[in-house]
């Protein structure tokens, strides 16, 4: 069968994605623009996994509807399943950004409840470009300007981009060949969003010789050098990192000799890890963090320095409200053991605090700082401290790191 230009593209992408396991069940996120509508026909046509389609109205513009609704007619005509589902921003935050985070969210909420594995994303080579633009005007660093990966795991989902090799104006081209028709968005052509004025930026540069092409290779040059990266902080992290109850230690000795950038990025993983946080703080912040010889707040963290380590323990103020039930995860990575046949009813997870190590008739365990246990998990029955075994008292109860 003859392929487009297209078509081929997204082919070797699906062959280096996927391999010789594409997924039984694939779903397709469509918005009813071209770049996504174009995705969906070309994976109908590959046929390498039941599809399932997917929308989400932002509920931004009366449009929408009809937008969604050629996505529907389409699924329709073709036999596929299709979902709309709704999303409402709740004014807060940067609008782009707050759509795409909960359209993320929801999606990966559909898929699962579908038992869908694996998600399409109709990326393009132009995205690709103009989020290079956007956080280079940012200031990103290597991180930030490699090119986005054509997989990745996110809120148990694996999310895939096999149109990253692929102009926009190709995809439209072949959709008027397939006599296809797609809605093009207009606030895609409203200059208040950074990505618009990266888009006709990108039309300014072109002369220059700062193509799509040029700034993609560039994005791949920068992927590359953030791979190196993430090998040379393996090596650092297995030669001065250790953990102690939850809390992660940096051996100044070592991590001083390392460069600064490698110690930036490890100081950052280790912050994120304690936090739970899904992004990493911010370079300048960690800048501070790396100079200083006093504790230090940072993250929803304590760095507490001596002259030997850097301790990276939980912040009691950022989870001094944080409650849950003995039988679930507390702060994300802590999971109680209650004694056999101990009666949990009424029972829940919290912080130590000042108030836990007081009800404690022995002192609490030596081995970890006054702000480690500060925060450290414990067992309480309303007001009352039942058990805090990281503090010495177990009282049966057992707690380990998820």
């Amino acid at each position: 069968m003859f392929l487009s230009p297209p078509e081929e593209a997204l082919q070797h992408a699906l062959d280096h994605i996927f391999g010789a396991n594409p997924p039984d069940v694939l779903g397709v996120a469509v918005s009813g623009g071209g770049d996504s509508l174009a995705l969906l026909d070309m994976l109908r046509r590959w046929g390498g996994a039941h599809l399932k389609v997917v929308s989400v109205n932002h509920g931004l513009r009366a449009e929408a509807v009809e937008e969604l609704a050629l996505v529907a007619a389409y699924a329709a005509d073709h036999g596929l399943s299709h979902d709309s589902l709704t999303w409402a921003w709740d004014g807060a935050g940067n609008l782009q950004q707050a759509a795409r985070e909960g359209r993320r969210a929801a999606i990966a909420h559909w898929a699962k409840a579908q038992g869908i594995r694996c998600v399409a994303l109709g990326h393009t080579k132009d995205d690709q470009a103009e989020t290079f633009l956007m956080r280079l005007a940012r200031g990103s660093g290597v991180d930030g300007l490699a090119a986005m990966a054509p997989r990745y795991e996110q809120a148990g989902i694996t999310w895939v981009r096999p149109l990253l090799e692929v102009g926009r104006e190709s995809l439209r081209a072949y959709l008027r060949e397939q006599h296809i028709t797609w809605a093009d968005d207009p606030s895609n052509e409203d200059p208040r969003f950074d990505r618009v004025k990266a888009r006709q930026m990108l039309s300014t540069l072109g002369p220059l010789g700062l193509t799509v092409e040029r700034l993609v290779q560039t994005a791949d040059h920068m992927a590359r050098e953030k791979e190196v990266a993430g090998w040379a902080l393996t090596i650092a992290r297995d030669t001065c990192v250790t953990h102690d109850a939850g809390d992660v230690i940096l051996q100044r000795a070592i991590a001083d000799a390392l460069p600064a950038a490698l110690l930036t990025r490890l100081l950052a993983e280790s912050l994120s890890k304690v936090s739970g946080a899904a992004y990493r703080p911010r370079f300048r912040a960690v800048q501070a963090a790396m100079q200083g010889e006093r504790p230090m707040s940072l993250h929803g963290c304590l760095i507490l320095p001596t002259s030997t380590e850097l301790r990276i323990t939980r912040e009691w103020a950022a989870i001094q409200n944080l409650r849950c039930r003995v039988t679930e995860i507390w702060d994300g990575r802590w999971q109680m053991e209650p004694p056999e046949g101990a009666d949990v009813e009424g029972l829940h997870i919290g912080a130590l605090s000042a108030q836990g190590m007081r009800q404690m008739e022995a002192p609490p365990s030596p081995d970890l700082p006054r702000q480690s246990l500060l925060s450290s998990p414990a067992v309480w029955r309303g007001e009352t401290l039942i058990a805090a075994p990281l503090a010495g008292l177990k009282n049966g109860w057992k707690v380990s790191l998820v």
